[in-house]
């Protein structure tokens, strides 16, 4: 058997986490933020086992076969610093920072989370490469054949959207995210559906405005997407522009696999 590492995605909503085995990714699940006196009791677990017992969720059930008895190495990766402080007390842990990614040409602010993302969607399936994640925040970050930065851009994601339209208003209500599976009518009729279309169209369109400029730098260029919100959109990206959502590479676990990466190019 291989060696047993962590994987952890800190994200501004969620921990993300995933059971590597060498190279194989062996579960990927997600849990709440976890409290700092939590953790400090999950650095005292001494063995996988326990660790695991308190981390995943109850409908997950690792076979014991498949993991070690002591504590395994743990990778973070994290967008929220309060949280990346605490998790250091747990022992064996590695803190990937940006200089750690070999991607070209980045900025100092860049975050860990959408450099690792497109290194990890790149080393996969190619260079160039965009990749959109739909997560708290929805970002676009590139890289050009030569496996260089070439940009992006930062904007809400629909929670965002439809929870600042509740909190910064009078009248508005708080729009669910997942109440809608299927695209709102675009002239609405009733307040909830014109918040709907309002933030549903504009960043659907925005999608594929970005997408379309995409491809007339690199017309060859693949398009990776990730984050909590990207079965809803590409959902809609089908019923509105199937001509963009046939080309998109829906992969949650991109970060997973830039860390991936980085683990093993450090093993050679």
């Amino acid at each position: 058997m291989g060696e047993v590492w962590l994987a952890l995605e800190i994200g501004n909503s969620r921990l993300h986490w995933a059971l590597f085995i060498s190279k194989t990714l062996y579960l990927a699940w997600d849990t709440d933020h976890i409290a700092e006196s939590v953790i400090q009791q999950l650095a005292k677990c001494q063995t996988l086992d326990h660790l695991l017992l308190a981390i995943s969720p109850p409908h997950q059930k690792i076979s014991r076969e498949n993991t070690s008895s002591s504590s395994p190495p743990l990778l973070v990766a994290s967008v929220v610093p309060s949280q990346t402080a605490i998790w250091q007390t747990y022992p064996n842990t590695r803190v990937i920072t940006l200089d750690q990614v070999s991607l070209k040409g980045v900025y100092p602010t860049l975050g860990i989370d959408r450099a690792l993302a497109l290194w990890g969607a790149g080393k996969t399936w190619g260079f160039p490469m965009l990749v959109i994640d739909a997560g708290t925040a929805l970002t676009f970050t590139a890289a050009d054949a030569n496996e260089c930065l070439i940009g992006g851009a930062i904007l809400p994601g629909l929670g965002l959207q439809f929870a600042t339209l509740d909190q910064q208003t009078g009248q508005l209500p708080l729009v669910e995210v997942q109440g809608f599976p299927s695209v709102p009518p675009r002239f609405a009729l009733n307040t909830i559906e014109a918040i709907q279309s309002g933030v549903i169209y504009t960043i659907l369109a925005g999608i594929k405005d970005f997408i379309e400029a995409w491809w007339k730098l690199f017309p060859d260029g693949k398009i990776a997407m990730k984050g909590g919100d990207r079965t809803l959109l590409l959902n809609y990206l089908q019923t509105l522009y199937p001509e963009v959502a046939e080309h998109l590479i829906v992969e949650p676990n991109l970060v997973f696999w830039g860390m991936r990466e980085i683990v093993m190019e450090h093993k050679e």
